[in-house]
């Protein structure tokens, strides 16, 4: 063999040896990225981790903090809030009454005719999206803002409906932040939730600035019930299902309200309601325990919220922020597991950028190369040619989340029906408890209300879960506040005129 042969059958074999040396650092590179993705997925499963025992201590917590809070004012990190809504829908209701329900990034306004036992006649509304400066303006902005698009609907109506000469129109105003409720029609802002930074509002009467801002509109309308949006939806429902004690809101944020016994609420000093009831607000978003299973995603997201330290319950089961948790943890990925390559994506950096339901479209894509996963990364993220192997990674990252997520709010629903005794049967005795549910999370994520309520019957056992009835009552929070306004209406007793 010449000089030249052997001279290029060595540099041939270094060339191979080469290309065999740089696939297996690409093997042993792939193999670190895989094991280190593998570990941060296991590790947020442990510190996810929801056993029952623990849902249950959950549960306890809850109850002892609601006892706190009906005990004195700043007992607990439960406000528990007297609502003044003592007379729940009867179905005799009568009239033609407007909702305005402001709780999130959209209002709504309704107008509902009530035709007493044959239920509710008609209704519209209309809804409107708030722009983003006004979420974190003045009070007057965004409730002129507000009282604008009232009276646009109102004028809408032509002469469809006459009131009687010197008669008001009248609206329940659902207002689903924590308010520190004065009458059944007026109450001052505790502080805002859900994306909201309006500071010169706190401290201040929220039916107030909504009638000085429907004046400046020239609309003639009273605010006859200030509600919750949680409150309006127990309403809704027990106008539906007299068996209707508990209200929950899994959406943008989270809530729940319930009837207790008045004489079960210590720090109420007014005349004892003729009914012997009072529905309770319990602001359940702010509620929080050593016993929650806090991670370094939780711990981090709140500490860049607007409102650090509160709401904490509300940040780890809600809409508004199962998706940035879900975000936070694939960045964890992509920066210390480069699980989408050597370079964070750019996108992935942005807060909120993955919202919720885009998260659940994901949890529920059962394509076989989860094509919808794919699409998602790509649409949003700007990440390309994702394997299947990496996008089973983000499905599982899905599922641990809002796993976590309708389990801790299931032991918030078992802590409720503890505080009220509902959670066993006795002597063979039943009584039949009917839940309602409303918003966004419960309505659209199906697994993630499918696991709440699996959930809740594991937690309680099958007798007692034949006891219990999940309900879900659209529009509860709208229609409900329309029902309040009408149980609460100046006119009861005279003839409507409609």
């Amino acid at each position: 063999m010449g000089k030249v042969a052997v001279g290029a059958a060595v540099i041939g074999g270094a060339a191979i040896c080469a290309a065999a040396a740089l696939i297996a650092r690409h093997h042993v590179r792939s193999s670190r990225r895989w094991a280190k993705t593998a570990e941060i997925l296991r590790e947020l499963e442990e510190k996810c981790a929801t056993p029952n025992a623990k849902l249950k201590q959950i549960a306890d917590a809850m109850t002892v903090e609601m006892h706190a809070g009906l005990a004195s004012e700043g007992g607990s990190k439960l406000k528990m809030l007297i609502s003044y809504v003592d007379n729940l829908p009867t179905g005799d209701e009568e009239g033609v009454y407007y909702a305005l329900d402001l709780g999130g990034t959209n209002f709504r306004v309704l107008r509902v005719q009530l035709a007493g036992n044959s239920g509710i006649k008609s209704q519209e509304f209309a809804e409107v999206s708030i722009p983003p400066q006004l979420m974190v303006g003045t009070s007057q902005a965004l409730f002129d803002y507000i009282a604008a698009e009232l009276a646009k609907f109102v004028a809408d109506e032509g002469d469809k409906y006459h009131l009687p000469p010197g008669r008001q129109r009248e609206l329940g105003f659902t207002f689903s932040f924590p308010v520190m409720q004065l009458s059944i029609d007026s109450g001052n802002l505790i502080r805002w939730t859900k994306g909201f930074s309006i500071h010169d509002m706190v401290g201040q009467d929220v039916v107030a600035e909504l009638t000085r801002a429907m004046k400046g509109q020239g609309l003639d309308m009273r605010v006859s019930a200030l509600v919750n949006d949680t409150v309006g939806t127990l309403a809704g429902g027990r106008y539906d299902d007299k068996d209707v004690v508990i209200a929950v809101i899994l959406g943008t944020g989270s809530n729940a309200a319930y009837v207790e016994r008045a004489q079960a609420i210590p720090k109420w000093h007014g005349p004892h309601p003729k009914s012997g009831e009072m529905v309770i607000n319990m602001e359940w978003g702010n509620f929080r325990s050593s016993q929650l299973p806090l991670t370094e995603y939780d711990i981090a997201l709140d500490a860049e919220s607007l409102n650090p330290s509160e709401q904490i319950f509300e940040k780890m089961i809600s809409g508004m922020y199962l998706g940035e948790l879900f975000r936070r943890v694939l960045y964890k990925m992509a920066d210390e597991a480069a699980l989408f390559g050597d370079i964070v994506p750019p996108n992935l950096k942005t807060p909120f950028i993955l919202r919720t339901p885009e998260m659940s479209a994901m949890h529920h894509d059962t394509s076989p190369d989860l094509q919808v996963v794919g699409n998602k990364m790509k649409d949003i993220l700007e990440i390309s040619n994702t394997s299947l192997k990496t996008r089973k990674v983000v499905g599982e990252v899905c599922n641990i989340i809002a796993t976590r997520g309708a389990r801790l709010a299931a032991s918030g629903i078992l802590g409720i029906l503890r505080k009220l005794g509902r959670d066993t049967v006795t002597n063979g005795e039943t009584t039949k408890t009917v839940i309602a549910m409303d918003g966004g999370l419960y309505e659209h994520y199906t697994k993630y209300s499918e696991c709440m309520e699996n959930t809740l019957h594991e937690l309680v056992g099958d007798k007692v879960s034949d006891t219990i009835k999940l309900v879900h009552s659209n529009d509860g929070s709208g229609i409900g506040a329309a029902l309040l306004a009408a149980s609460h209406s100046r006119y009861l007793g005279e003839v409507d005129g409609f």
